[in-house]
């Protein structure tokens, strides 16, 4: 199941096409995958750029087309060679592909060159070349170790930023030790503060009792302020309103809240003022589940 795939079916259990997710997961991937309904979906910006958390095998001993298990094998290395990499070499390697570093990412991937995705221009027979981008591993660390004949299992679990591909650190490190690697599993368990533990699986889905609002999580997210009728008023009418009982020292967003707790917007504030960075309409507060077949089919 892909990411899309998923939107697709909230869509329809949720009678709304304004649908859309924070960050793609792969298809051979599972965990934790953010949805935004409606006006939440101008949240999604905010929830991409985080940093998150995963879980994933890597195999040592064979690269494949894609860095990962769905892929045509690319090389295999010799069972002796694979055989006489030790736990040091494979912590000295990991340790290599920690803190700042600049990957190239994965070629099978959904950055567009030249207007086309990667992975559509791979499949067509094109060989992509793409740029090196800083990312930031936080933590890489071996859950446990399997030694097989001709190949050697890790489980890790990863902290990185944004953009950051867990199979191009399987590909590099395997490329590392000599002998090649790629991922066999993957799963996402957290983005930001949102974690999988507070996730729902799409079988047992219902937008209408699941649905986290707008202002929670904006709160979750970023400062909150809870402002007066007149500046509600005024900030919902695109105009500035003044700061204060705002939070001190804040550069970014602050989810600026009516005083019954609706979210109006994300606000910027200044040294005298606080301007609008995007608003949202109070009509999209609740979403209902269809309740025909007919509707659902919509």
């Amino acid at each position: 199941m892909t990411s899309h795939d998923v939107v697709a079916r909230t869509r329809r259990l949720a009678g709304t096409r304004k649908v859309g997710h924070a960050g793609t997961l792969d298809p051979m991937a599972t965990g934790l995958l953010i949805l935004g309904v409606n006006s939440a979906t101008r949240l999604l910006t905010y929830v991409v750029g985080l940093d998150k958390e995963y879980f994933a095998t890597i195999v040592l001993g064979s690269s494949t087309t894609t860095d990962d298990v769905e892929g045509d094998t690319l090389e295999t290395a010799n069972p002796e060679a694979v055989a006489a990499i030790t736990d040091a070499a494979i912590e000295a390697g990991i340790q290599k592909l920690r803190g700042d570093i600049l990957q190239v990412p994965t070629q099978v991937s959904a950055i567009k060159v030249d207007g086309k995705r990667a992975y559509d221009l791979v499949r067509s027979g094109e060989t992509v070349e793409l740029k090196a981008r800083p990312v930031t591993i936080a933590t890489f660390e071996v859950l446990a170790t399997r030694r097989l004949p001709g190949s050697i299992e890790l489980d890790v679990r990863v902290e990185c930023s944004s953009g950051t591909y867990i199979r191009a650190l399987a590909r590099d490190l395997g490329a590392d030790l000599g002998v090649g690697g790629h991922l066999n599993a993957l799963r996402r368990t957290r983005i930001g503060p949102f974690s999988v533990e507070d996730a729902v699986t799409l079988e047992d889905l219902n937008p209408a009792e699941r649905l986290i609002s707008s202002a929670a999580a904006a709160g979750t997210l970023f400062p909150v302020v809870s402002l007066d009728a007149q500046r509600a008023i005024d900030l919902g009418h695109g105009k500035k309103i003044g700061i204060e009982g705002f939070p001190e020292n804040v550069s970014g967003p602050i989810a600026a809240l009516t005083p019954a707790g609706a979210l109006i917007g994300l606000v910027q504030a200044g040294k005298n003022s606080a301007r609008s960075l995007v608003n949202f309409p109070a009509d999209e507060a609740r979403v209902e589940a269809p309740t025909t077949p007919a509707e659902a089919a919509e």
